[in-house]
């Protein structure tokens, strides 16, 4: 994307197919921002194995932490690449330590740097102590040699290279029993003597077992051992036979893929990503999709090489491809060959007994698990430039959601407005720098926005009677219920029905009610914010027969709204975990600016030169913080965000807003 190129970030996960050394490997590039969590918890539920890069002179940083938790929650292996080694405070041990600290990994040291930041000059491969040196000339990394270390010529480094082998046989020994046996069997005296390719396959099997990761470093701008990385790629990442997902066996073979990512295309259209777990793909293919419930035809099948696409008439399980033709495809849907398969697959399911474990419908346990999408806690309204405009802009916003899931579109009740409503500051500019240069629509953006929300502090009872006559119709309603807080955070009401409420009029008219329900809680009585962390009774329904249920579904809303307006109210305000990496000079600015802000700091940590202040902060406060940042920093300083929870707002601060807001 043009954005991509021109802030040197990645957006978008971009995928690519190529081989190497004989081995077919599907890249996923995933973002590392914030903003875009969502993007890369989408990958990760396709992909095998995972590669971490770190910049080696910052070790773990915020961001790391949110992809690592993301990588253990879909269990992947992965390797870890030290990226940046030629940059000026490139530390490889230190790296190496916050591994340890921070991630609570146990990291597995098979290359060695030579030199570090503008010394950088090559690697050393631990298990073969062969010294790999880049061509200074070469630009594009293709030129290295790969030297056997010698006693004559590198004495220190042989030295240094024996030792980390040495450790590296111990460390992957504790960790696999198999390799223990060997170890202490045949090679006990001599560990140089223990061939390469038994520790290979050791640390293939530890690897896999997520019980340590590998480690490698280099320079990726200069393609500075990069030919390495993808032979331990090759080596200790598993292959798709290697992962065992549980749904695949009732598959028996037949197709079976998940749709994760889907683009648009001016010329094709919507372009939909699917990894293949089992059976196989080809053009005109009828499928069938799951989560729609619906049936389409592919009408062509492409591989992804970066941005060129080549056509290909077939593509097997292990793949990921990339399908034209699918018009109601959305991201984490499951595609299997048609509806039979999948009943067959819910019938083998059952089968196994699975119905002694869970009792939920046959169709959800052949889905393999979507996304779970965060909750957008920023919004802003968004005019097209004129009313002619307005349904082009509705159809490029419709294209971006499809795209883009943690994106939500909403029209506002009262001012008639479209809301948007994203991740962060990041991720709406690019939306809006998006539907400008993709659709030619010059947007207005409304200022930013906090997602608030509200809660109630103590329980109310209310009635509500609804009488109306609708030509010979009479539609009348009476509800009796109660509104209390509860202690579990839920953003959906709980909702309970007391014993004195029939059995016949829930079979009836309970979906009218939830409805009822659900719609009252979506604006709060505050500031119109959705209310959370509340149980609702129903205790009382009286209906005359004949009332519709959008009477009932009406009478209920008005009568929840009444509750929730006499009980004590209470807003709550995201509060986000925010890390700011400072030169030890502007720390105190950054200190005293943070307080001002209703800034809670947790610690103060030490990375190398710099210092790491760690502590919450409401999102209300922080707005256009990166512009404050850098004038007080002069530049120097980064910072990351990330949504912790919702807190209550003191009075205080609750009143100064909603005289704000005038709503006092």
């Amino acid at each position: 994307m043009a954005q991509e190129r021109e802030r040197g970030i990645t957006i978008q996960s971009a995928a690519v197919t190529f081989d190497w050394k004989g081995y077919r490997v599907n890249l996923i590039d995933t973002p590392g921002h914030v903003d875009f969590t969502l993007e890369v918890e989408r990958c990760l539920r396709v992909l095998d194995g995972a590669v971490a890069v770190f910049d080696a002179s910052a070790g773990v940083e915020a961001q790391t932490l949110t992809v690592w938790r993301q990588a253990d929650k879909h269990k992947i292996p992965r390797i870890c690449f030290l990226n940046k080694m030629d940059k000026t405070g490139a530390s490889f041990n230190y790296a190496v330590e916050s591994i340890r600290e921070k991630l609570k990994a146990k990291p597995l040291l098979l290359q060695l740097p030579i030199g570090e930041a503008k010394t950088f000059k090559g690697v050393v491969d631990v298990i073969s102590k062969e010294k790999l040196l880049w061509n200074p000339s070469s630009g594009d990394g293709k030129d290295f040699e790969r030297k056997p270390l010698s006693e004559m010529s590198d004495p220190k480094l042989l030295k240094e290279t024996t030792e980390a082998r040495n450790a590296l046989i111990e460390q992957v020994a504790d960790l696999d029993d198999e390799f223990a046996d060997l170890v202490l069997g045949e090679f006990s005296e001599n560990f140089d003597l223990l061939p390469a390719e038994k520790l290979q396959t050791a640390i293939h099997r530890v690897t896999l077992a997520q019980t340590a990761v590998p480690v490698l470093c280099g320079s990726a701008l200069k393609n500075k051992g990069v030919q390495p990385l993808l032979d331990a790629i090759t080596m200790y990442l598993p292959s798709p036979e290697e992962r065992n997902y549980e749904f695949l066996q009732w598959y028996k073979g037949d197709l079976c893929a998940l749709a994760f990512k889907v683009l648009h295309d001016k010329q094709r259209g919507p372009l939909v990503f699917m990894r293949i777990y089992s059976g196989m793909i080809k053009p005109q293919l009828a499928i069938h999709n799951i989560n729609g419930n619906c049936t389409e035809r592919i009408s062509r099948l492409l591989l992804p090489f970066a941005d060129q696409h080549v056509e290909i008439p077939s593509l097997t399980a292990g793949n990921i491809a990339l399908t034209v033709g699918l018009k109601h495809t959305a991201t984490g849907d499951t595609i299997v060959s048609s509806k039979s398969s999948a009943l067959a697959a819910a019938r083998r399911a059952e089968r196994e007994g699975e119905k002694k474990h869970r009792q939920n419908s046959e169709a959800e346990r052949l889905l393999l698990a979507g996304v779970e999408i965060p909750e957008p806690v920023f919004f802003c309204t968004i005019e097209p430039p004129s009313v002619s405009k307005q349904p082009d802009l509705d159809h490029a916003l419709k294209c971006l959601q499809r795209e883009d899931p943690s994106l939500k579109v909403r029209l506002d009740p009262d001012s008639g407005q479209t809301i948007l409503c994203g991740m962060g500051e990041l991720h709406i500019e690019i939306i809006h720098d998006r539907i400008k240069r993709e659709y030619g629509l010059e947007t207005y953006l409304g200022p930013l926005q906090v997602a608030y929300r509200e809660t109630i502090l103590n329980s109310v009872r209310a009635t509500d009677t609804l009488d109306r006559t609708l030509g010979d119709k009479r539609h009348l309603v009476t509800v009796e219920l109660e509104a209390k807080p509860i202690e579990t955070s839920s953003v959906t009401p709980v909702i309970e029905y007391a014993d004195s409420v029939s059995e016949d009029i829930l079979k009836a008219s309970q979906e009218a009610i939830e409805n009822g329900i659900h719609s009252a809680c979506l604006q709060g009585p505050l500031l119109g914010s959705p209310i959370q962390d509340v149980a609702i009774t129903l205790h009382s329904l009286k209906i005359h027969p004949g009332t519709s249920s959008t009477m009932i579904s009406a009478c209920v809303s008005r009568c929840v709204q009444k509750a929730l307006k006499k009980a004590d109210k209470q807003v709550l305000e995201p509060l986000m975990n925010l890390e700011v990496t400072v030169t030890r000079d502007y720390l105190s600015p950054v200190l005293a600016d943070l307080a001002q802000r209703r800034g809670n700091i947790q610690e103060i940590q030490t990375r190398q030169d710099n210092r790491v202040v760690i502590g919450f902060v409401p999102l209300a406060e922080i707005m256009g913080y990166s512009t404050v940042l850098r004038t007080l920093t002069s530049g120097s300083a980064t910072f990351a965000l990330e949504l912790s929870n919702y807190q209550a707002m003191s009075p205080h601060d609750q009143s100064t807003l909603l005289s704000r807001s005038g709503l006092t």
